[in-house]
């Protein structure tokens, strides 16, 4: 299983095809949006510089730099084609915040043979269930489940 700690910048190995050019928006930037309550388009992260989008890579997650995060790409956005990024309601509770092994997630893990105990689960980074929960989630094409799993729970 996973020994690395929690960290705001983590990409994973699946993510590597992406990782340096940053054409999607990987999953530690995807997490801290949930977590300031933002709606970032793909078409707005495109649009950052490869220098902006590393920045937000980079980005720390504790609660003050999620809400100076926040501004930021407020600021940033001001101007692009699609408008300023959408405030949402900062994720609290979530399945990949608790420690209860969400349904869907097991149930991807069942389907492919992997074995994901609840004992598992609370060890995971909270990063690691994020991903984990992203690409189980109904209606995701899933083609990095299966990798993510492995990578996870190492």
């Amino acid at each position: 299983m996973s020994s690395r700690c929690d960290s705001a910048s983590h990409c994973f190995a699946f993510e590597q095809d992406f990782i340096g050019n940053w054409r999607c928006i990987p999953l530690c930037v995807r997490r801290k949006l949930d977590l300031c309550g933002v709606k970032l388009k793909l078409n707005h992260w495109l649009e950052l510089s490869q220098e902006q989008r590393q920045a937000l890579v980079d980005w720390p997650d504790a609660a003050d730099a999620l809400e100076q995060l926040r501004q930021h790409l407020r600021a940033c956005t001001r101007s692009m084609a699609d408008g300023m990024v959408k405030d949402l309601p900062p994720v609290s509770g979530a399945p990949w915040q608790q420690t209860e092994l969400p349904a869907a997630v097991q149930e991807a893990a069942t389907v492919r043979g992997v074995v994901l105990t609840l004992e598992q689960w609370t060890q995971l980074s909270e990063l690691d269930r994020f991903a984990l929960c992203k690409l189980a989630r109904p209606g995701h094409d899933h083609h990095n489940l299966e990798a993510a799993f492995s990578e996870v729970l190492v």
